[in-house]
């Protein structure tokens, strides 16, 4: 007889686990609300969980548990992806949707509704420990999606580690009574791991809703009692720090899927009240390592893990860490390359396969990225490496995000963070990054906007209160063209390669302005290099997904300047 394992962990039943726009939901209500629901379930079939609202997601888990049904986790709820999951020979797919508007790519779809007349049920179920709860997918970050089978009791060993060191942190006895809002979907592994299953798993309780603006998450947070944890992601963190809103006291932040920065984990702490632990995980591996960032760099294995290297010798003795024991039954290779210190404690140095080389130097993407973002004044930053070469040599471009910030403000701060050889010599300051709900930043997406924003040329907001605005014309204000000009030599500094082709003196060769510029217009600036020293330019005032023509011309080297039309 194969091992049973409950669906709860030891909790009172009529305490709290769900809070629904602050009111109560107890586990004994969420159980009976899940056998109503699993009684509308197909008879056969794996449960597709589109659920936005955590409340019902966690409904349609524990419901599809109850029916015998593996739920799958995709990347994205896009039609095409949802369509691509059936698989021959396997049960066919479902939706499982709180939208009942959602286009599920011609799934058959069950809406979740909590049932208000279920009756609270007292009988905690089991599961059979080999039973596959959950199939995640890759959310592509490191290569095409794979799918991730998670059995019971691998998810009910990983949630106990992490409530055991979440509990040694907080100096608590147990997880009971600690109310979660989570940033993350739960459809993400750590946002299903750190909320619905760390509250049926590890004793917790979570909020319902999934906010995202800084004011959602702090009303949130207001609207459950203490003792309160939020669980969130370094960029979702910075964002409702740097907002100035109000929050309530914290017992827990928890952060997961990039390094923290030691500052701003100390920011949080003081903004909060709370304890910062970063988890270390990935999707293969379930969660891997713990460590308050305040306290050092070192990560500490969780329950009975152990980390070793390897080295593959057949491969050119490409070397890989290890990780097996506890709720990892086989050993797992994992991504990232690390520093250890001995099987249980190590420092992470960056993934395997973003590492860099530059002039003879190493580096990976994800450390770059790290010290991008510890600049005062980047709101968001990421390295990115062409596949082109400029100049012969293939150099890494930062795309920033800053209100505060002009690119060659980056570069100096960056001069004082990394080797010369990775000081990019072109960066590309952007309204924002294509990051996924976790906060993630998917490779094929990066590089796709940052192709997107190479071909667009940067862009410049014409300030409303520009000072050539007060007499270039009173009650009609037009931009000058001798001050549209600034904005060519703006994105000329931004973009070095092109700037060395004209030496320490470009000149205007010629300058054709066609349309007025005012206040307030969103210009994108377009050079093209001609020759070895010269360089066309383009301004146009953006508009949506439009754009008009406003400048044109040439720059040249140390060419007095020839041709003017106003």
């Amino acid at each position: 007889m194969s091992l049973v394992l409950p669906l709860f962990a030891p909790r009172d039943l009529d305490a709290p686990l769900v809070w629904c726009g602050g009111q109560a939901v107890s586990a004994a209500l969420l159980l009976g609300q899940a056998e109503a629901l699993a009684e509308r379930l197909p008879p056969a079939g794996r449960a597709v969980n589109l659920c936005h609202d955590r409340h019902r997601f966690a409904l349609g888990l524990v419901a599809a548990l109850r029916r015998g049904h593996t739920s799958l986790m995709p990347p994205n709820a896009l039609p095409a992806t949802l369509a691509a999951l059936h698989e021959a020979g396997a049960p066919p797919p479902y939706a499982l949707v709180d939208d009942a508007a959602l286009d599920t790519g011609g799934l058959p779809a069950v809406f979740v509704e909590p049932d208000t007349a279920a009756a609270s049920q007292h009988a905690v179920p089991v599961v059979a420990a080999d039973f596959e709860a959950v199939r995640l997918l890759t959310s592509g970050s490191t290569g095409t999606p794979r799918p991730h089978a998670k059995r019971w009791g691998s998810l009910v060993g990983n949630i106990a580690a992490e409530a055991a060191r979440l509990a040694e942190f907080t100096q608590r006895q147990g997880l009971q009574g600690l109310n979660i809002v989570a940033t993350v979907p739960a459809q993400h592994s750590y946002g299903l791991e750190s909320s619905v299953l760390l509250a049926l798993l590890g004793g917790a309780s979570f909020d319902g809703g999934r906010p995202f603006y800084p004011a959602d998450i702090a009303a949130a947070l207001q609207r459950i009692p203490a003792p309160r944890a939020l669980v969130t992601t370094p960029f979702h963190l910075k964002a409702l720090l740097r907002s100035g809103v109000t929050l309530p006291r914290l017992e827990l932040v928890l952060s997961a899927t990039a390094p923290l920065s030691p500052q701003l984990a100390s920011e949080a702490e003081a903004a909060t009240g709370a304890k910062l632990i970063e988890i270390y995980g990935c999707t293969e591996a379930g969660q891997v390592a713990a460590r308050r960032t305040t306290d050092g760099e070192v990560w500490t294995a969780l329950g009975a893990l152990r980390l070793w290297r390897e080295v593959d010798a057949a491969a050119d003795s490409t070397e890989r860490f290890v990780v097996q024991g506890g709720h990892v039954a086989e050993a797992t290779p994992l991504a990232d390359l690390l520093d250890l210190l001995d099987e249980r404690r190590f420092r992470l140095l960056g993934r395997a396969n973003d590492l860099i080389h530059v002039a003879g130097k190493r580096s990976s993407l994800t450390q770059l990225d790290f010290q991008l973002n510890r600049i005062p004044g980047v709101a968001d930053g990421a390295f990115w490496m062409p596949e082109e070469p400029d100049d012969g040599v293939v150099r890494p471009i930062a795309l920033v995000v800053s209100d505060t910030l002009d690119a060659e403000a980056v570069r100096r701060a960056l001069r004082q963070l990394i080797e010369p050889a990775f000081v990019p010599r072109r960066i590309l300051m952007v309204p924002a990054l294509p990051r996924e709900g976790t906060g993630k930043l998917t490779a094929q997406g990066l590089a796709r906007f940052a192709r997107d924003a190479l071909e667009a040329g940067p862009r410049y907001v014409v300030a409303p209160d520009h000072p050539a605005f007060a007499g270039h014309f009173p009650g009609h204000p037009v931009l000058p063209g001798v001050a549209l000009l600034v904005y060519v030599m703006r994105a000329l500094a931004a973009t070095p390669a092109l700037a060395t082709r004209l030496g320490a003196r470009p000149q205007f060769a010629q300058a054709k302005f066609l349309a007025p510029v005012g206040p307030g217009a969103l210009l994108e600036v377009k050079l093209e290099p001609q020759g070895e020293t010269s360089v066309a330019f383009e301004v146009r005032r953006v508009a949506g997904d439009r754009s008009h023509l406003v400048a044109s011309g040439r720059l040249a080297a140390s060419v007095a300047c020839t041709e003017a039309a106003p």
